[in-house]
């Protein structure tokens, strides 16, 4: 609608008020009827699609968490679901060559339409239409969200590749993703923490509800962060980082070769067994520098920021702050080495520590201030389990995909990161 035709719309309901009752009312049923308006009705209700009315769609946030048996049920039902999409022929390519978003007017906004009412994230009762209307506009925000995309309401490239991953490859990685989360069925713990690794988030459980989820920053495709089952045992404030041999030779003795200063800057220091040696006695040539220990300094830039979250594992990795909080804004998290960046991480300590004498919040965030170095023995340690859930259900008609960063579920176009 253009703002010429909307203020000529208002005048004729003015008008119409003024001729009496009935009239404006025909008059402003007759606007609400127009097909040009994407078929909106008197029932419109802006939390319709979000939940709430008699077109109610189910709400995708809940304090379920992943690793339930409620979710292997939901799982079942939704694999049902899928394999009678399929058998109806699946849903349409959405074509990507428009951007779609509230106020556009275009023929690919009717097969959003229809891609959006297939899967359930859209009301049957919204119409067919070629504008992009509210309707629309939230249909596409719950999409956007049961694939772990920013609700924007904008069909871009990532959320166009989203729409167009065809039904049966939507079905196989629901049932490949059937066959982990079964495996992990038993009981887990009153209390524990779960890293979804293709998901990029945590999930801070107890009482068989999530008591706060936390994204995460995650391993790259080439530094993987590893599947594991662990105790939470101690945290380090203020923890001093030593950088693994794989850095030291993939990131630190590049950077050294472009900027001589770049330890320094760094507060990070080398050590020979106990010794402190001066960088300048390495040659930065060569691959010298793996026979050394580098220590950073516990500082605002040091890489593990204000804690370090230990748990016995094979692989080195561990939980940590960081200071590059901007990352955890990003649509894709796979920045790490392998190890998992927590964001808001203070909760997390608040609630690991709660069991521990002596730290509250006050206390934890006062060391933290202090700058000192100090180590907290958790009273009971706590069970943490690094996973790869890529595709769930938490109830009827909400299922959530994630990408699969990793290439685990055997179908390449689900890597949508690098195929866009």
């Amino acid at each position: 609608m253009t703002r010429r035709s909307l203020l000529a719309a208002t005048g004729a309901f003015g008008a119409a008020a003024l001729a009496g009752p009935a009239f404006a009312q025909n008059a402003i049923d007759d606007f609400l009827r127009n097909t040009k308006r994407g078929g909106l009705t008197n029932s419109f209700d802006g939390t319709a699609v979000a939940g709430g009315g008699s077109n109610s769609i189910p709400n995708v946030t809940t304090s379920m968490p992943v690793f339930s048996q409620q979710v292997v049920g939901h799982l079942v039902g939704a694999i049902e679901e899928y394999r009678g999409i399929v058998a109806r022929g699946g849903w349409p390519i959405v074509p990507a060559d428009q951007k779609l978003r509230v106020g556009v007017v275009h023929p690919n906004v009717s097969v959003l339409r229809r891609r959006l009412f297939i899967s359930g994230d859209l009301p049957q009762s919204a119409g067919a239409s070629d504008s992009f209307d509210t309707f629309v506009d939230q249909g596409l925000k719950r999409f956007q969200q049961r694939h772990g995309m920013p609700a924007d309401g904008v069909a871009g490239p990532y959320t166009f590749a989203a729409l167009n991953i065809s039904a049966p490859v939507r079905l196989g990685q629901l049932e490949t993703n059937l066959v982990r989360l079964r495996s992990m069925s038993g009981f887990l713990g009153n209390r524990y923490v779960m890293v979804n690794v293709p998901a990029q988030e945590i999930e801070v459980v107890e009482g068989e509800r999530v008591s706060s989820r936390h994204a995460a920053v995650v391993g790259k495709i080439d530094r993987q962060t590893p599947i594991l089952n662990s105790k939470i045992h101690e945290m380090n404030i203020n923890p001093y980082w030593t950088a693994p041999v794989s850095i030291v030779r993939k990131d630190i003795i590049p950077l050294m070769r472009k900027n001589a200063q770049y330890l320094v800057e760094n507060k990070i220091r080398v050590f020979d067994g106990q010794t402190e040696i001066d960088p300048v006695t390495i040659d930065w040539n060569t691959e010298e520098a793996v026979n050394y220990r580098f220590r950073q300094d516990p500082s605002k830039i040091n890489a593990m920021g204000s804690v370090k979250i230990n748990f016995p594992n094979p692989h080195a990795v561990y939980m940590h702050d960081t200071p590059q909080q901007s990352l955890f804004s990003k649509l894709l998290r796979f920045e790490s080495s392998g190890c998992v960046r927590v964001a808001n991480v203070r909760d997390m300590m608040v609630w690991l520590a709660r069991d521990t004498p002596g730290w509250d919040r006050r206390t934890i965030e006062r060391t933290i201030e202090s700058g000192d170095r100090v180590d907290i023995d958790l009273v009971e340690p706590v069970p943490v389990y690094f996973t790869y859930i890529s595709a769930w259900s938490t109830g009827p008609g909400v299922v959530q995909f994630r990408d699969d960063i990793y290439q685990r579920d055997g179908v390449s176009e689900l890597n949508i990161g690098t195929n866009i």
